[in-house]
């Protein structure tokens, strides 16, 4: 086997912290869930999952090799990456913030338009490009050889990781916000948590800025 068992429960757990920080995937797909109905929310994840074919790909055919050769491109794209992420945390912690399964107004789309969305989401979300291109190389075993087929293989058990996590919310969204709107208490604290949670994650990426990418 190409990949230890180590560096493969490394990766399930890794994936599995990072899908479950909520983020602009998570927010976009529970939003279209709940205003659109679940069939919305599983077509805008059939794009949020070839947003994550495209990162993969593109990590693995030589974008690690270019943050390398161009170190301020890399902390620039993780800085931006926190403090995104920072003020994600902020919209949720401020006095009347929205938590991510709070009912709101969306307009319904058309099919293609939530598979485009899910897409763009996902190419545009700072997690998505830290994962494939800090995270994952971590697990690359040189030792082993045949690094790009490991960072195939790794990058399809994150994005297996994270489009299961995913179909469960989307699934669940809708109950979820229903026994949230019941107990506004409930949406508080929820508000609270995720703000933590983005707020934490983006105090560690802050401090892995000045870190430049390695191959």
């Amino acid at each position: 086997m190409i990949v230890s068992w180590a560096a493969m429960a490394g990766m399930c757990a890794t994936a599995l912290a990072m899908v479950l920080t909520p983020g602009p995937n998570m927010m976009y797909l529970v939003s279209r869930s709940i205003g659109q109905g679940r069939a919305a929310g599983l077509i805008s994840l059939g794009g949020t999952a070839v947003g994550f074919l495209v990162y993969m790909t593109s990590a693995n055919l030589g974008l690690a090799v270019v943050f390398v050769a161009v170190p301020w491109l890399f902390v620039g794209f993780k800085a931006a990456g926190a403090a995104y992420l920072g003020y994600l945390a902020w919209r949720a912690l401020r006095p009347g913030g929205r938590g991510i399964f709070e009912i709101g107004e969306l307009p319904r789309d058309s099919r293609a338009k939530l598979f485009r969305m899910g897409l763009v989401t996902n190419l545009l979300n700072p997690k998505a490009a830290i994962m494939y291109v800090a995270l994952i190389p971590q697990f690359v075993d040189a030792a082993r050889g045949h690094t790009t087929a490991q960072g195939f293989l790794l990058g399809g058990v994150q994005i297996s990781v994270s489009i299961a996590v995913n179909a469960g919310i989307v699934v669940a969204a809708g109950a979820v916000a229903g026994l949230v709107a019941r107990r506004p208490s409930w949406a508080v604290w929820q508000r609270r948590i995720t703000g933590t949670l983005l707020g934490a994650v983006a105090v560690l990426l802050a401090r892995e800025v000045p870190q430049r990418a390695r191959v």
